[in-house]
């Protein structure tokens, strides 16, 4: 292709205890392998609590998964299909190392601030790895500290502030003003919407539908 758009940005609604934002991260990644050769490709992480009025110490995890899915086997048979998803990504889900699950505005708030430091994405994945390999408490200041240490960011003056609690009030809010009810969900150049954490072609085929608009756009 002779034309071409020099960048292109991908806003990506999600939360760190949804395993299927894990999985949709890691088929971004895949999709963004041969893009990334043609254009810029600017990914930003935007919070999306799929449990808002969960109690600041978070909530013992089979409790939880009782109230949300009315039993544990109805999660046992999910849990089929994301080990699975899981193992085509090489992501090792160790579900049973999980014993609560968090309140996760404090992480968003981390998220934020490590968008702010250029360190998004390796908080994200540490995130994610942290939470759904290790089975640690992500809800915990002293947890998100260690995490973000292990992606190269300096956080301890930021987690014991209120800093970036307005922003992802805000983020949150937009996001819900587009109508998202479940994540991850992609937003390509704040126009197009893929919803789920579909395979890696579908975003190839969503990324270059919104490049080739572009370009028809400007010439």
């Amino acid at each position: 292709m002779n034309r071409q758009v020099s960048t292109l940005s991908i806003d990506v609604y999600s939360d760190v205890i949804c395993p299927w934002c894990y999985v949709g991260k890691r088929r971004l990644e895949r999709a963004l392998k041969p893009v990334r050769d043609q254009v810029k490709v600017e990914v930003t992480w935007r919070p999306f609590q799929l449990n808002p009025t969960m109690p600041p110490q978070g909530m013992n995890r089979t409790v939880y998964l009782e109230t949300k899915f009315g039993s544990l086997q109805v999660f046992k048979e999910m849990e089929e299909h994301l080990l699975e998803a899981g193992r085509g990504e090489q992501i090792p889900f160790a579900f049973e190392k999980i014993g609560r699950t968090p309140n996760t505005f404090l992480a968003h708030r981390l998220i934020w601030y490590a968008g702010v430091q250029g360190r998004q994405d390796a908080v994200v994945e540490q995130l994610f790895k942290g939470y759904f390999e290790e089975g640690l408490n992500i809800g915990l200041p002293s947890v998100l500290l260690e995490l973000a240490d292990r992606a190269g960011l300096q956080a301890h003056q930021f987690l014991t502030s209120d800093d970036g609690a307005a922003e992802v009030k805000a983020e949150e809010a937009v996001g819900r003003q587009l109508g998202i009810r479940g994540v991850p969900y992609f937003v390509i150049e704040k126009t197009y919407g893929v919803s789920g954490a579909q395979p890696a072609e579908v975003l190839v085929a969503a990324i270059e539908r919104v490049r080739e608009a572009l370009i028809n756009s400007r010439f």
